[in-house]
Order: C-alpha cells, then sequence, then structure tokens
C-alpha cells in the first residue's frame, strides 16, 4: 500500500509540473551516436527515436535506442561473440526552460533495458528484459522554426530484485553503460 501511495504521489507531482496545451511543444527527435564506457567492451554505433512533449519548465520523453552488436570486441577476424544487441525503451522527465533557442535540460526516466546474444553452438540463446533508470544532460539548438539539432549524454543502468520471494524490491543492477547521441528534432 505504501509503495502504491508513493507512486500516486509522484504522478500527481508530475502531472502538476506538466505543461498546459496552450505553451507545450512537441518535438521528434531520430538519433545516432554511440554507446561506451560500463558494460560497453567498445564503444558501437546506436540509433533510436525519441518523441519529447516540453513545457516551460519540465516535460515528458519516451525514447527507444537500439545498439547491434553491443557486446563484441574487436579481434580482428575472431568474433568474440555472436549476434547480439541492446534495446532500451524508456520514459522519462525532462527538466529545462522551455523557450529560448538554445535550451539546455536534464533527464531522468525508467523503463525497459533488454539484452539479446545469440551464441555459438556450445551455448543456449541469452536474452534478458531488465526494468532500468536512466539520467543525463543535453542541449536542443534552434536551425528553423520546425527543425532543430539536440546533443546529449545518458547513463543507463539495470534494476534486479535481488531476492526470489514474492515482494518487488529493485536494487541498482550489474548491467550499465554510456551512451552519445547527436540527432535532428522536428517541432511538430
Amino acid at each position: 500500500m505504501r509503495k502504491l501511495l508513493l507512486t500516486a504521489g509522484l504522478v500527481c507531482a508530475l502531472a502538476g509540473a506538466l505543461p498546459s496545451r496552450a505553451d507545450a511543444q512537441a518535438f521528434i527527435t531520430p538519433f545516432a551516436g554511440a554507446t561506451f564506457k560500463g558494460d560497453a567492451p567498445a564503444s558501437k554505433l546506436t540509433y533510436g527515436a525519441s518523441f519529447t512533449f516540453m513545457g516551460k519548465a519540465a516535460g515528458l520523453e519516451l525514447d527507444f535506442g537500439y545498439t547491434p552488436d553491443f557486446f563484441n570486441q574487436d579481434q580482428g577476424d575472431v568474433v568474440v561473440v555472436g549476434d547480439n544487441n541492446v534495446t532500451t525503451a524508456m520514459a522519462s522527465l525532462v527538466v529545462g526552460p522551455g523557450d529560448g533557442p538554445v535550451r539546455p535540460y536534464g533527464v531522468f526516466g525508467a523503463g525497459l533495458i533488454r539484452s539479446a546474444l545469440s551464441a555459438t553452438d556450445f551455448f543456449d540463446d541469452v536474452s534478458t528484459n531488465d526494468f532500468g533508470v536512466n539520467a543525463g544532460f543535453g542541449v536542443l539548438g534552434k536551425i528553423t522554426d520546425h527543425v532543430w539539432v539536440r546533443g546529449d549524454i545518458r547513463y543507463f543502468r539495470s534494476l534486479q530484485d535481488p531476492t526470489d520471494d514474492n515482494d518487488v524490491d529493485l536494487t541498482l543492477g550489474k548491467f550499465d553503460f554510456w551512451r552519445g547521441t547527436l540527432g535532428i528534432s522536428f517541432h511538430l
């Protein structure tokens, strides 16, 4: 019951901070970049898209990212790991000024981190679906009224339930990485 009340309070607080229709702006941003550090054995190409609904001080964002070949290291002609990828789907709170030609922002959210690995003949395929969190910062820069450029850096970390009981006790997991992206934002 306590978790339910805490969640309801958080939703109410977010609803009060979100924009009204009159001052809201929506952006769709296809992006590309790289994953690095943490459990990323090497810098890898990542791409995806986000949809951001922003007001004067806060907004919401849905972010989808995909990194093929996440776990492979470049070892010449040797393939260390079979086909693999990491997919993220996050809903985040975005905080920053909602007007002006240059808009810095901070972002914090939660969602899904999916890791998939198609192993060799000796091992079974492995995939995990973990809850995860992301936090970061970035900046939007206006090119025209409808086209903006956006760059950001985010940290992703899995959440795991350390016990096998029926309670949901999420703690920070071991899987983590950074993502830096650059994209073109289209003001809707």
